[in-house]
C-alpha cells in the first residue's frame, strides 16, 4: 500500500486547526483522491467484502477481514480529505502581486536563500498536504517556513531548529509556478485493473 495514500498529518498539527492554505494544483490533488476513493475503490472493495462474506464463517474469513478493515481505513481518509477540502484557501503562486507582496516571502514564495556556510538552497513555500522534500517544497508552518516568513532580499532571519539555532540570509524572492505531484492511482488498489493471469 502506497504511504501517501493513507498517510494523515498529526492531529496536534496547528496547520490543521487554521485554514487550509494550498495550492491550486494541490487542492486538485485532494479532490482526485477523494473522487477516486468515494466513486471507484470503496466500491470495489466493498463489493469483495460482500463476495467474502457469502462465503461462511466471518470470523476465519482473511477475505472478508481484510476488506473490513481496508473500508474503516478508506472511511477515515475519506473523512480526512473532505475536512482539509472544506478548509481550503486557494493560493495561487502566478497569480500577480503589488506593493510588498511581489517582494516579501508569502504562501506560495519560491525562496533563495544562503545559510551561515555559505550554501545556498532554494525552496517553495506550500501547504501541509503539499510538502514534498525531493522537490524541496516545505510547509508554510515548518521551522524554516516560519522564519522566512514576511522577509524581503537581503534580510538575515533566525531559523530555530531542532538541531540549534542558525541564520539564513533571503537571496531572492520571487512567484512562479510550483509543480506539485498529481494525484496518482495506488499500486495495490482493489479498484486498479488486475493483468489477466498468466500475464507477465
Amino acid at each position: 500500500m502506497r504511504k501517501g495514500f493513507t498517510r494523515k498529518p498529526p492531529a496536534d498539527d496547528p496547520a490543521l486547526r487554521s485554514k487550509n492554505y494550498i495550492t491550486p494544483a494541490g487542492l486538485k490533488r485532494l479532490q482526485d483522491e477523494h473522487r477516486f476513493l468515494l466513486t471507484r475503490e470503496r466500491p470495489a472493495v466493498t463489493e469483495v467484502v460482500t463476495w467474502a462474506a457469502s462465503n461462511g464463517d466471518r470470523s476465519e474469513n482473511a477475505d472478508y477481514q481484510y476488506g473490513k478493515r481496508r473500508l474503516r481505513q478508506i472511511d477515515s481518509r475519506l473523512r480526512f480529505l473532505s475536512k482539509r477540502i472544506e478548509a481550503a484557501v486557494v493560493v495561487d503562486p502566478e497569480a500577480p502581486r503589488k506593493g510588498p507582496a511581489a517582494s516579501k516571502v508569502f504562501f506560495g514564495a519560491t525562496v533563495r536563500y544562503e545559510n551561515e556556510a555559505g550554501v545556498e538552497r532554494t525552496v517553495s513555500i506550500v501547504g501541509t498536504d503539499e510538502v514534498d522534500l525531493e522537490r524541496n517544497h516545505i510547509s508554510w508552518v515548518s521551522p524554516i517556513g516560519k522564519a522566512l516568513m514576511k522577509a524581503e532580499e537581503g534580510d538575515r532571519v533566525v531559523l530555530q531548529a531542532p538541531g540549534g539555532t542558525t541564520h539564513l540570509t533571503v537571496l531572492e524572492v520571487s512567484y512562479e509556478h510550483i509543480p506539485v505531484e498529481p494525484f496518482r492511482e495506488p499500486v495495490g488498489a482493489e479498484a486498479k485493473p488486475k493483468p489477466p493471469k498468466g500475464a507477465v
